[in-house]
């Protein structure tokens, strides 16, 4: 499995030394992480419209829930 490199240290998934501990997580384009509910993630990833981007800075996160929220269980993803 990749290790997924994180530097949001506010995101309940972050871990210490920079380490994404989701389970899953969804990265997308800007356009579709604008117009889909923050609910929309990995656990819709094979539903979801492919998303061709011309550079780095067209994507986001989709996984990032916020450390303490209480919305932290609305994706279904989980901490390792």
């Amino acid at each position: 499995m990749a290790r997924i490199h994180c530097s949001v240290s506010n995101c309940h998934y972050w871990k210490s030394g920079n380490i994404c501990d989701a389970s899953e997580i969804m990265i997308t384009s800007d356009k579709v992480g604008d117009e889909m509910p923050d609910s929309f993630d990995a656990m819709q990833a094979s539903n979801a419209p492919q998303t061709p981007v011309s550079s780095c800075m067209e994507t986001c996160c989709k996984t990032f829930v916020a450390a303490g929220s209480a919305a932290r269980n609305v994706d279904g993803i989980y901490r390792k």
